[in-house]
């Protein structure tokens, strides 16, 4: 009795190779030494909308993703230029040593399909019997769903569950990243403090949940004032909010202070143990940094004064203090100022 010893040539070999990551249930394509296409498998046409013929032996295959040239990480990887991932991808990592390859998620344009995805991102790099470099190839994987179901959970974790605003852990973090933005291209920055006036007897006089409706009544006020997208308003406490206008002057955090004032004012919320006014209205108190020297807790600590004031003179008023390093001039609504040296505040003020 004989037996048969079945073996694999080289030219088989290859043959199942393409074969398989042809017919792979994974999006996969490879990429030969000259970042041309030389796999581009039935599940990666599914996935983006592109035939493989209209991109095999070509480097035009970007446009599966893109709606402008630009390297995908297989490209990347190929060149070796790990330094460049986080560049294009911003959620980018290697894993293990560069020879391995590298990850990245990344929101993707889909031009064929016309809706964006996101997905998440593996290249790594084939060698031969000698070391060489012969492809790379690339795997793609759809997770929009857990992209989207993520972000809806961040929202949430973001925003105040009552208004609808930032949260304070939001404005914290954001407040920290806008001042070190404001410092490094030396841009003003300001902040903007607002407080229901007499919201405690509103609360005492209407209950809880006339409160409630009041609180979220001037967030909406607060967020439909607010024209630029970059500005952020957020819940600080209780009935007080806090307001961060980046590349913002004096002049421009006191026109945003008058409008949200008046606005509200102009709700006609009806407020009868108010002790200044029979509707809801807003003390506002603010500060602009025109220096990059100035700290965070400076800048709040002058809107919080700013506000104190603003509450002491009377309510229903904006006070904005520009922050300066010699001297503080305060100006009221008959014209009287004052300066102050060793201060480091300039005071305007809008009744």
């Amino acid at each position: 009795m004989s037996s048969t010893v079945l073996r694999a040539t080289p030219q088989k070999d290859h043959a199942f190779a393409i074969s398989l990551m042809e017919h792979l249930v994974v999006p996969t394509f490879v990429l030969d030494v000259n970042s041309r296409v030389i796999i581009w498998n039935k599940a990666c046409e599914r996935l983006t909308g592109v035939r493989a013929e209209d991109v095999l032996g070509t480097d035009y295959y970007w446009y599966a993703f893109y709606d402008e040239r630009r390297p995908c990480l297989a490209d990347l990887v190929l060149a070796q230029r790990f330094n460049e991932i986080g560049k294009f991808y911003a959620n980018s990592g290697k894993f293990g040593l560069s020879d391995h390859g590298a990850s990245a998620e990344n929101w993707c344009v889909m031009p064929v399909l016309g809706h964006r995805l996101y997905l998440a991102i593996d290249a790594g790099p084939i060698y031969d019997d000698s070391g060489n470099l012969t492809a790379v190839v690339e795997t793609l994987r759809d997770i929009t769903s857990q992209k989207q179901a993520q972000n809806r959970l961040e929202t949430l974790a973001a925003r105040d569950g009552l208004t609808g605003l930032a949260n304070r852990r939001t404005f914290d973090e954001r407040f920290v990243e806008e001042v070190r933005r404001a410092s490094l291209e030396k841009q003003p920055l300001a902040l903007l403090m607002v407080d229901i006036d007499c919201f405690k007897l509103f609360n005492d006089t209407y209950g809880h949940q006339k409160g409630d409706e009041c609180l979220r009544a001037v967030a909406q006020v607060i967020g439909d004032t607010l024209w630029r997208a970059d500005y952020t308003a957020a819940r600080y406490g209780g009935e007080e909010f806090v307001i961060i206008l980046p590349d913002t002057p004096l002049s421009g955090a006191m026109l945003t202070a008058e409008q949200i004032r008046k606005a509200v004012e102009n709700l006609d919320i009806a407020h009868a143990a108010s002790v200044t006014h029979k509707r809801v209205t807003l003390s506002i108190g603010g500060s602009v940094c025109v220096d990059p020297c100035v700290v965070p807790d400076q800048l709040v600590s002058f809107a919080d004064a700013a506000l104190y004031r603003a509450k002491h003179d009377g309510r229903n008023r904006s006070i904005v203090a520009k922050l300066e390093s010699t001297s503080v001039q305060t100006t009221g609504a008959y014209g009287r100022s004052a300066n102050r040296r060793g201060s480091s505040a300039k005071m305007l003020e809008h009744v």
